[in-house]
């Protein structure tokens, strides 16, 4: 029987924000079928109501795998567990779908991929934003601004309640600008298409509430072979500034490509994850002057009408998985880039620890 004649059957790790909209784009994408959900708590009880019951839930993930023999594992715990769990899954023969980062240390990363080549399964990292038709967008007319580029992104959050809960669990394990900034990462490294070739990257611990070791508010900066350069900033916590939350900018010598977020720009947004996703607007700006050095074209604003929300791009990013699964994707590319972001991430992590630059 081939993959293609029957269902896909999936085990949810972790039912937090990221593993609950799995979830549901699992149940709600034919060829997909939840054999079991797991997690230490009780999110996993609140899930399984929220999918309208009856799926076996577990406390723990290695009897779960045991019992369930599932074709396909989705982990969306927190990334210290990463590693161990994907390396479980694909010795056992299963694709995996994981959230990024892909593992806590780059050598781990490097471990997980090792080990779905050899077991010859799928490894689905989830780059959210590669799947946003609008981010795509934003890549490809940055791509016309000619070089070098100048990249200016940031998400800073001010966050209170559960997401201060769930950015205090993050930060046991990773930094803000490693965790978030792997994203961005890629963007650049997407938009220039050039090997980055040093990073430098100061951050502050603004809190008593994250391990001593570890920081709050970071920002990175990127140089590339070909001259660009490019910034990434992100601080966590109820102390920080809603003021200038959300910059996506993108300059080079023929213009400039911005994302302009007006809802997410409103105050009280900056911790709202549907938010971080929706881009409502791109301003293209061209730089062409006349012979009065006036202004040869107006700005244009690009309306996106396809416009996913969180839960939409969780359920594109599925039927991606799906999709390499079927149709046998070569994802050498897709691990690689995994990979490579989160080196650079890093390498921003250790240029905070030690106040010094760092060469790839």
């Amino acid at each position: 029987m081939s993959i293609n004649s029957h269902s896909v059957r999936v085990l949810v790790v972790g039912c937090g924000n990221m593993g609950s909209s799995h979830a549901i784009a699992y149940q709600t994408t034919d060829s997909f079928e939840i054999c079991g959900i797991v997690s230490t708590g009780n999110s996993k009880v609140v899930l399984n109501e929220r999918l309208g019951g009856g799926y076996a839930l577990f406390d723990d993930y290695e009897t779960a795998l045991k019992e369930t023999k599932p074709d396909a594992v989705c982990i969306s715990t927190y990334p210290d567990t990463h590693e161990s769990f994907a390396i479980m899954a694909l010795e056992q023969g299963c694709h995996v779908f994981i959230e990024k980062p892909i593992a806590d240390t780059v050598e781990g990363a490097k471990r997980v991929v090792a080990a779905a080549e050899k077991a010859e399964k799928k490894l689905v990292v989830g780059y959210i934003l590669r799947h946003h038709p609008s981010w795509e967008k934003f890549v490809e007319i940055a791509q016309e601004m000619g070089k070098p580029l100048v990249m200016r992104m940031n998400l800073n959050q001010q966050s209170h309640g559960t997401m201060w809960t769930v950015h205090r669990n993050l930060m046991k394990s990773l930094s803000p600008i490693v965790d978030c900034g792997v994203h961005y990462i890629d963007v650049m490294c997407q938009m220039t298409r050039s090997k980055p070739v040093q990073v430098n990257a100061i951050g502050a611990r603004l809190t008593n509430d994250i391990p001593a070791d570890n920081y709050n508010y970071g920002q990175l900066q990127i140089r590339f072979e070909d001259g660009s350069v490019g910034w990434y900033e992100a601080g966590w916590g109820p102390m920080m500034s809603e003021t200038a939350f959300f910059i996506k900018d993108v300059i080079g010598p023929e213009g400039c490509v911005s994302i302009v977020a007006k809802n997410a720009g409103a105050a009280g947004k900056s911790d709202n994850v549907d938010s971080h996703t929706k881009t409502e607007s791109l301003r293209v700006h061209r730089a062409a002057l006349d012979a009065n050095d006036q202004f040869v074209t107006t700005d244009t604003w690009i309306d996106m009408q396809d416009e996913p929300d969180h839960q939409e791009l969780c359920n594109r990013e599925q039927r991606y998985f799906l999709k390499a699964i079927q149709e046998n994707l070569d994802l050498t590319d897709h691990m690689q880039d995994a990979v490579s972001s989160l080196q650079i991430a890093f390498a921003c992590d250790e240029s905070v620890r030690t106040g010094q630059p760092v060469t790839l």
